[in-house]
């Protein structure tokens, strides 16, 4: 990082994976000192307005977060312990998992309480909109009950506690956006995206049914990463309003399964010429869980009205650029054919 003080801050930790590398592209646009902090190399535009200093580091090795956030004036935490396709179905005796998700805000607040800063710095962690664990009904407003059902779930509510009781102590600023269900739209490279859009796209290029393991009638808020990462940069702008509580960032829109697999479908119909693959119902896979079976859909309000924020990528164009994408990708990626 510069050593200019006139210059805020930042650090990105988790910064190689698809929602890091979307914040890390929107910081890098501004002036301001940028950390980012990943387990593998960091893409960062080649044009950068930030003072941008790119690090790998294993976060959970003795030190490493200590050294990361030196200097801080505000952290976005985004590490997750990934499990096979998807962050969110970890298994309760998954130590690793544990360590990761609620571990490392645990050893932040405890590197940030001794490092005594003469400003508290500014956590934003990525929450997850599921923590509420059954809807009540109708749109998630935040005022509901929380309730986690899965042990992911469960372990984000306790890191955001964390970061809620050490706020209240004046050891830092925390603020918990809990995000709707991400989609990317090919912005950066595939083999980030590991989200469900970009799974069913997978398999409609390769001319595979895309499965349901319900009726499809299930209903999701669906928000573009990038429309994520700019809110990180809105929860930065606006840290004193927001600390010391969670909030809700997604679109406020209802999208049923069977609607966005049937529009996956066809995205990837129009990208490749061929027909569109059946969208059909199938029995739940064994690593299902309770919450695959629930409706999330979110009120954004609160975080638009004290932000400004608001989600701007329609669903729509944004399945049609992954559609390209994932097709371009599996061409240029696609085995070279042999003859005897």
């Amino acid at each position: 990082m510069s050593s200019n003080s006139s210059r805020r801050s930042v650090v990105v930790l988790g910064a190689s994976g698809l929602l890091g590398t979307a914040v890390t592209r929107h910081l890098a646009g501004l002036p301001i000192d940028l950390r980012v902090v990943g387990r593998r190399l960091t893409s960062v535009p080649e044009r950068a307005v930030a003072d941008v200093e790119v690090r790998t580091a294993d976060l959970t090795e003795p030190h490493e977060l200590a050294r990361a956030v030196t200097g801080a004036d505000a952290v976005i935490h985004l590490v997750a312990h990934i499990a096979g396709p998807a962050t969110w179905r970890v298994s309760a005796d998954d130590a690793v998992a544990e360590r990761v998700n609620l571990g490392l805000v645990h050893d932040l607040v405890a590197v940030l309480r001794g490092m005594r800063p003469q400003r508290p710095p500014v956590v934003v962690f990525a929450g997850s909109m599921s923590q509420v664990g059954h809807p009540t009904g109708g749109r998630i407003d935040g005022t509901e009950p929380d309730n986690p059902l899965t042990t992911y779930d469960r372990q984000k509510q306790a890191a955001e506690d964390a970061l809620k009781a050490a706020t209240a102590e004046g050891v830092l600023r925390g603020i918990t956006l809990r995000l709707a269900t991400l989609f990317s739209q090919g912005t950066d490279a595939i083999s980030l995206d590991r989200g469900v859009v970009s799974a069913m796209a997978r398999r409609a290029w390769a001319g595979e049914p895309l499965t349901m393991w319900h009726d499809g009638t299930v209903k999701r808020d669906l928000l573009c990463v990038d429309d994520a990462a700019a809110a990180f940069v809105s929860a930065l702008d606006h840290a004193d309003a927001l600390a010391g509580r969670h909030w809700l960032v997604g679109t406020g829109l209802a999208t049923s399964i069977k609607d966005l697999f049937g529009s996956v479908a066809e995205a990837m119909s129009a990208a490749t010429g061929k027909p569109p693959v059946p969208v059909i119902s199938t029995e739940p896979a064994e690593q299902s869980l309770q919450t695959d079976q629930l409706d999330f859909v979110l009120d954004p309000g609160p975080f638009e009205r004290a932000t400004g924020w608001r989600a701007r990528t329609p669903l729509a164009e944004a399945l049609k650029r992954t559609a390209v994408a994932v097709a371009d990708h599996a061409e240029r990626t696609r085995p070279a054919a042999t003859t005897a």
